[in-house]
């Protein structure tokens, strides 16, 4: 995130580089450069004649270097953008000649989503000399929290820590789709506002009830009652809560938790630290390591690398995801 203020600060100040080569497997910031870019490089009059927008699977190399090499019409620069340009994967090599003498007024954008070039060739190589090289790597579950944070906190909107972990376990890493859901709210609510549960229930449709993050506690805790209510509930919703989903959160939960039976120091910060989550949830790994031994933590961990390949269809089709996952809390809880 820091280096992508740092590479917009640049293209603000007019510290322009022939080349912008993005690549990466997350598309959010590939998108958030490529649109500014777009945005604010030459003004809407000079966008007519001197900006262009291609495809990956409409041209080849060959044509996106012709095109580089126009000069601008009354204007400083042309701006060229290629969008998907993953599409080209198998020939992107050729745009190495480009790179090594690019055209000083053209700002060539490579829009290059969910791969990455190989940064022992002789492309990678030349970009960082001559342009500038951007990889947009996928945030692992635990930074996406935080991460919306950052995001909302320029804009003057806090966010609690449960309604974060909401958003995460029902939208996964996916930035652009919780930051669509994020903008949505910041329409609706006043700035200054904490964005809440019942705020991310309310106008985004997940439940503050009734969620894997309120199952997990209720396991956590061992409260049975409150931990089949929420599966009868996922039994009659399968479509927004599906099993696989719910097994791949549970066996990270039972992960964690022993690697929490193994460390020595105990104390919240240290625990925050070591099993990567947010300090407010660490009572919640305190309370289930009470509840939960070491070897029942073990035996939990192997019972739900079994289930995760029955919530696949593999020697369980006869039986439906919800009464899967009532066998499951019943290995869990007794």
């Amino acid at each position: 995130m820091d280096e992508v203020k740092l590479l917009v600060t640049d293209i603000k100040n007019k510290n322009l580089k022939p080349i912008y080569f993005l690549m990466g497997e997350e598309p959010y910031y590939i998108d958030k450069i490529s649109d500014y870019i777009e945005d604010n490089i030459l003004s809407e009059e000079e966008r007519g004649f001197n900006q262009m927008v291609l495809y990956g699977r409409d041209v080849s190399v060959e044509d996106i270097v012709g095109n580089a090499k126009r000069f601008p019409m009354m204007a400083e620069h042309q701006v060229i953008i290629v969008k998907e340009a993953q599409d080209l994967s198998r020939t992107i090599e050729k745009l190495v000649s480009y790179a090594e003498n690019p055209q000083p007024t053209t700002v060539l954008v490579v829009n290059y989503k969910y791969k990455k070039i190989d940064k022992r060739k002789a492309l990678y190589k030349t970009l960082k000399k001559t342009g500038v090289v951007y990889e947009s790597k996928k945030l692992y579950e635990n930074q996406v929290a935080d991460w919306i944070r950052r995001v909302l906190s320029p804009k003057g909107y806090s966010i609690s820590p449960k309604a974060a972990q909401m958003l995460v376990e029902f939208l996964g890493t996916d930035l652009s789709k919780i930051n669509n859901e994020l903008e949505k709210l910041q329409i609706i609510l006043p700035q200054g506002t904490q964005i809440s549960p019942e705020h991310i229930e309310e106008n985004i449709g997940i439940s503050k009830d009734f969620n894997n993050f309120e199952l997990r506690k209720a396991i956590g805790e061992r409260n049975s009652l409150k931990a089949y209510r929420i599966a009868n509930y996922f039994a009659d919703n399968p479509k927004d809560n599906p099993m696989v989903v719910t097994v791949s959160l549970l066996f990270n939960f039972f992960s964690q938790l022993l690697h929490f039976h193994g460390l020595n120091d105990k104390s919240p910060r240290n625990v925050a630290s070591a099993l990567k989550v947010n300090p407010y949830f660490v009572n919640e790994y305190i309370t289930a390591a009470k509840n939960y031994p070491m070897r029942k933590v073990s035996a939990v961990v192997a019972s739900l690398r079994s289930f995760d390949v029955k919530s696949k269809g593999v020697g369980a089709n006869a039986v439906s995801h919800g009464d899967l996952l009532k066998e499951l809390l019943a290995v869990i809880l007794n």
